[in-house]
């Protein structure tokens, strides 16, 4: 399998990996030269492991630039999307992550169904995984949308939105320097994170498929996320 799939490769000797920085989860840390630290980087040098071939990691701060920069990786690290998989095949899951909103302070929604009301504001990463979620299944709230997750975090700060769509472990950590601010218990979503191969590279595929199904059965996952320090904040992902 390893053969066919190396063939899929636009360079034999090489495994290029689109890396998304904006997730913090996934992406912990980098080294004096730019190289990334994580789950996800971890995850990919295990994939070119099983090819047979070093790793170059492309890194780019947002899911968004990841996906318009195709051409740059024979494999990504981002989350599973329906708009993104017009354009990339996506493996089974490996790690999840929920999501849902942080209020501000003295904000009368209290559960994630008062969100979706008429007048309702929401700031939102533009191009992440929830952004597009919500995009699919709101029917009365307004998405108001940011830069990155920093930015739009700003934008929420200064006031105008009524709640602030996330990832939970990232809001727990925005809702520390809004006092008084609640995130609200529950999810909307889980964020499925994956890799993804191009379209027509089906021996690539499989072996990823391969190496993530047995990552994830031979614990190699949950001892990543314990190594890089998100225990609690990401999981395994599971069937639900």
């Amino acid at each position: 399998m390893s053969g066919e799939a190396v063939a899929d490769l636009e360079d034999p000797s090489t495994l290029r990996v689109g890396i998304n920085l904006g997730n913090m989860l996934l992406v912990t840390d980098r080294k004096a030269d730019g190289t990334p630290v994580g789950v996800a980087p971890d995850m990919a040098a295990r994939i070119a492991k099983a090819l047979g071939v070093s790793v170059d990691y492309n890194c780019f701060p947002t899911p968004g630039e990841v996906g318009d920069a195709i051409e740059t990786w024979d494999i990504c690290l981002i989350a599973i999307e329906p708009k993104r998989a017009e354009i990339i095949d996506f493996c089974e899951p490996y790690v999840q992550i929920e999501a849902t909103y942080l209020v501000p302070a003295g904000s009368p929604l209290q559960k994630i169904e008062d969100v979706d009301k008429p007048g309702v504001k929401i700031a939102v990463p533009a191009r992440a995984a929830y952004d597009l979620y919500l995009t699919r299944t709101l029917k009365h709230a307004e998405l108001i949308h940011g830069q990155g997750l920093p930015g739009t975090f700003e934008m929420f700060k200064q006031g105008g939105q009524d709640a602030l769509a996330g990832l939970t472990p990232a809001l727990l950590e925005n809702a520390k320097e809004m006092p008084g601010s609640r995130v609200l218990p529950g999810r909307y979503t889980s964020i499925k994170q994956s890799v993804g191969t191009k379209h027509g590279k089906p021996a690539l595929k499989a072996l990823v498929e391969k190496v993530l199904a047995d990552a994830v059965a031979d614990g190699t996952v949950q001892s990543l996320i314990d190594k890089h320090g998100v225990t609690g904040k990401l999981a395994v992902a599971t069937d639900d």
